[in-house]
């Protein structure tokens, strides 16, 4: 994984860790917006329970803020869009098994930088609606370390509103992602990446484990 994706991820993350800071323009929230920032409160609900320093709890504590994050992202459409045209080549055993290696990898990933929060804010820009209300693309700036980040979430709604896409400074987490994996798949077969996915999210595992562990 390159560093410039792993800084990638992280302002994605962050986005979901920091507290709140409404602007004036959104006088309204959607039910996306509202989705989004119920995802984040119950995510700093967990993080700021007592017992986070507690390593008897702290595992506790981590799975619980995993489902939470899980609920939120479509990882069935992440994985298409990510795939790309190739996608549409795939066995169903294969998009099965593509798609839970990619999701324990952006697990994974996230979970790595959970431990880097440091009450960054994140201030709420604008927000965009297609014409039939069934995607919504929600702006915000988030502030690292004083250097503001621009990061829309990119929503649509099934069940339930849900990300299906990240863009940040105009970088999006699926393009990201497409381009290595048809590099992948230029390589290779379908076998191979999914292969290569897991083994990512694999070695992505055992750094996590024992950092969690030692925490």
């Amino acid at each position: 994984m390159t560093a410039s994706l792993a800084r990638f991820l992280t302002y994605a993350l962050l986005c979901l860790l920091v507290s709140r800071q409404p602007s004036p323009a959104l006088a309204a929230e959607s039910e996306a917006r509202q989705r989004l920032e119920s995802t984040i409160n119950a995510v700093l609900a967990e993080l700021g329970r007592p017992e986070r320093n507690d390593p008897a709890k702290q595992q506790e504590i981590m799975d619980s803020v995993e489902k939470i994050i899980l609920t939120l992202f479509d990882f069935g459409e992440l994985s298409m869009r990510a795939v790309g045209p190739a996608w549409l080549t795939f066995s169903e055993d294969h998009k099965n098994r593509f798609q839970a290696a990619f999701t324990n990898l952006l697990r994974e990933r996230y979970l790595e930088k959970l431990a880097g929060y440091d009450g960054e804010t994140v201030t709420y820009l604008d927000e965009s609606a297609s014409k039939d209300g069934r995607r919504a693309e929600i702006q915000t700036s988030v502030d690292v370390k004083g250097t503001p980040v621009s990061v829309a979430y990119c929503m649509t709604r099934k069940d339930n509103w849900v990300v299906y896409d990240v863009v940040i400074e105009r970088v999006s987490m699926v393009h990201y992602y497409r381009d290595q994996f048809q590099e992948l798949l230029s390589k290779g077969d379908v076998e191979q990446l999914i292969r290569q996915v897991g083994d990512m999210a694999a070695k992505m595992r055992d750094l996590n484990r024992p950092r969690q562990a030692a925490q």
